[in-house]
């Protein structure tokens, strides 16, 4: 498929881990590929005991007194599918496209985010004519459930003081800073009871999502916060009781669907609520969000619904809970400093999930919202679980490798590289915290729509990316 498109040996490489299942906690396959790559070729290679994968090459003549380089992506990949899509993504690997002048795949994740990094580096992993410093390519698992590979990193073999994260997704950007955060689970048992009211169903869907970070403050509906605005405009006109919704189905996903069914006193007048509202959301959207579509009907049901007491409390959590963008940043013009999103939320049997994500360029205040949220939950009698927090990375005026990489882009391309902070989480934060002395940068070439069944990569730019680090690894 990919095998006439330039740079060919990146786009190989792409399209061969392309067909490997690689989801997180799913890495056994692509962690042995990685293996094996690095044997046939007689590099030396580590495997940690988080997983990670760590393969060095020693530098290429005339290069011996440089300072070594860390590269470094993960393998894993959200996976994501369209609803129509019957693919089984534990088991196999994604079915690749091109479409105008992108790579995409069909109905599902491309895993651009990360897999591109994995292609940079086993294409400069493979070549003898590509000049480089010492290399250390790390390749790290879990990034996208929590950094897990990043947080238990054995870095015994590490030598380099310079990293170069590719796993950002803007040509002409780098990153040098990115949000900490952590995520937050609430849990809370239910009871059900007879009640003979009429049950409706709705389902929302159609909702564009996105990456729970860079797109959070994009204007995008969330059908978490759809479905708490529905249910809030029907409890103020009559009596309501929840049976079962669900929404989303990924903690870093904004999430793009929703179903749910609800007992009411008359299910007539909850129809006419529904659209009505359904209507204003439309509208309410029409920019940013346009094929929002909500259907609701009545139908028989033989599931009970929660007791008055218990639907009353899960009403309280979630009309409570903070969704969205929380703060700006002063720093950096048009930046998120804070914000929470509800990836998942459902209610299913004898209780109620959710689980959320917090991120903050400021380590204080994400603890601050997620112990904020905690108490919400257990102020109404709700078990709240914090986890998997991990550090922001903080900015570094005096980044000499950033400064370098700015003047090899203004020699290579003419315009100024564009320097930012971003809300999303990168494992950078972590290799600063690890290796004492760390000068780091992330890089990256387009990525569209990432995390979603619209993810598609740049085929241009990964090519004019490609160019800019082959140059970095020679001049810096």
């Amino acid at each position: 498929m990919l095998e006439n498109i330039e740079p060919k040996s990146v786009f190989r490489y792409f399209e061969e881990i392309s067909h490997i299942p690689r989801g997180s906690y799913n890495e056994d396959a692509i962690r042995d590929y990685l293996i094996t790559f690095a044997d046939d070729r007689g590099l030396e290679c580590h495997k940690d005991n988080a997983g990670n994968v760590i393969i060095i090459k020693e530098a290429t003549s005339g290069y011996e007194n440089k300072e070594p380089i860390i590269l470094q992506g993960h393998m894993d990949m959200v996976c994501d599918k369209d609803e129509d899509i019957k693919k089984d993504m534990e088991r196999e690997g994604i079915d690749l496209e091109i479409v105008d002048g992108y790579v995409t795949a069909i109905g599902t994740t491309l895993g651009g985010d990360d897999g591109i990094a994995l292609a940079y580096g086993l294409a400069i992993l493979d070549s003898n004519k590509i000049k480089h410093p010492r290399l250390e390519v790390i390749f790290t698992v879990c990034e996208e459930v929590g950094m897990d590979g990043a947080r238990g990193l054995d870095t015994s073999y590490i030598t380099g003081k310079k990293l170069i994260n590719i796993d950002s997704e803007e040509e002409g950007v780098l990153t040098v800073g990115c949000a900490g955060g952590g995520r937050i689970s609430v849990n809370l048992s239910v009871k059900r009871e007879e009640c003979n009211y009429s049950h409706v169903f709705l389902s929302v869907s159609g909702l564009l999502g996105g990456h729970s970070g860079s797109d959070i403050n994009l204007g995008r509906a969330s059908s978490y916060s759809l479905l708490v605005r529905i249910y809030k405009a029907i409890y103020e006109k009559m009596d309501m009781r929840f049976v079962e919704f669900s929404t989303g189905n990924l903690i870093n996903v904004i999430s793009n669907s929703a179903v749910a069914e609800i007992a009411v006193a008359n299910a007539g007048d909850c129809i006419r609520i529904i659209e009505e509202l359904t209507d204003e959301i439309k509208e309410e959207y029409k920019e940013t969000d346009s094929k929002i579509t909500i259907k609701v009907e009545e139908k028989e049901s033989g599931m009970m619904p929660l007791t008055q007491e218990d639907t009353i409390k899960v009403s309280t959590i979630l009309a409570s809970m903070p969704q969205g963008v929380i703060r700006m940043s002063y720093d950096f013009e048009d930046a998120v400093e804070t914000s929470i999103n509800w990836g998942v939320c459902e209610v299913k049997n004898d209780v109620l999930v959710m689980k959320g994500l917090v991120r903050s360029q400021l380590d204080d205040r994400a603890y601050e919202l997620l112990n904020r949220v905690s108490w919400i939950a257990k102020g109404n009698g709700a078990k709240a679980e914090i986890d998997s927090n991990y550090p922001a990375w903080q900015y570094n005026k005096e980044s000499v490798l950033c400064s370098r990489m700015c003047s090899i882009y203004k020699e290579l391309f003419d315009k100024e590289e564009k320097i930012e902070v971003i809300h999303a989480g990168l494992e950078c934060g972590f290799f600063v915290d690890k290796i004492e002395g760390l000068d780091a940068v992330s890089m990256g070439p387009d990525i569209l729509d990432i995390h979603t069944s619209n993810e598609r990569l740049d085929i241009e730019s990964v090519g004019r990316t490609w160019d800019f680090l082959l140059r970095v690894l020679e001049e810096s």
